[in-house]
């Protein structure tokens, strides 16, 4: 006689970073979207849904730690729309993989080697995005530069500086984008993946299909 087969218990994690995006529940509705779609897909048993209004870079969320313990407890399935819902910090996403299992709405067929670059790849543009702004304003402030202002030579030293910066992150970013479209996917969705997991373009804003194309252009004339 076969045995039925039991259905997953998944937990339910949303976070928003701040008080105003709480109470307009723009952000939550879009992460409540994406886990709806994901459960219409995949069968299971919703056991608990947590909440938190906080950033990203403190794991000892309170209503975290609540759905940690439930998805302990009751060997359940930690699910968030996205990568960083969970955590911005790699280390931390590396250390919840051993401890709990857990999906992500927007990428359902990612495994944890895919997921662990992901996390990776977001935390260091972050990074980098944070030190070019710090030092430009830095050096600005040395030279005595007004922000805004103009400077004879400053707009070809700048343009130069982003085209060092573009070249630089296209190479990083590439082995991922070349990936994705082995897996078959096209460009607007190689832009959504990298999106959902929180990764920025080298701007800080968002992926679109023509973006992914300039960086594969990018990438088969670069020297």
């Amino acid at each position: 006689m076969m045995m039925a087969k039991k259905s997953t218990k998944f937990v339910i994690y949303t976070r928003v970073s701040t008080k105003e995006q709480g109470k307009s529940g723009l952000g939550l509705e879009a992460q409540e979207r994406d886990i709806a779609t994901f459960l219409e897909m995949h069968q299971g048993e919703v056991i608990g849904c947590f909440s938190d209004v906080q950033s990203g870079a403190d794991i000892e969320r309170p209503e975290f730690q609540k759905a940690l313990k439930l998805v302990m407890k009751e060997k359940a399935v930690l699910l968030v729309s996205k990568l960083d819902r969970l955590s911005r910090d790699v280390a931390d996403i590396a250390t919840l993989m051993k401890e709990i299992h857990f999906r992500v709405a927007t990428m359902p067929d990612a495994d944890e080697f895919q997921l662990h670059i992901y996390a990776a790849l977001g935390q260091q543009e972050r990074k980098l995005i944070s030190q070019r702004t710090k030092a430009a304003l830095a050096a600005a402030k040395q030279r005595g530069v007004k922000l805004g202002g103009y400077r004879e030579g400053a707009l070809d030293s700048a343009n130069a500086q982003r085209a060092d910066d573009a070249n630089a992150f296209a190479a990083k970013t590439f082995p991922v984008v070349r990936a994705l479209l082995k897996e078959g996917l096209s460009f607007r969705q190689v832009a959504q993946r990298l999106n959902d997991t929180g990764i920025a373009t080298p701007n800080g804003g968002s992926w679109q299909a023509t973006t992914v194309t300039r960086l594969v252009k990018r990438m088969e004339h670069a020297p």
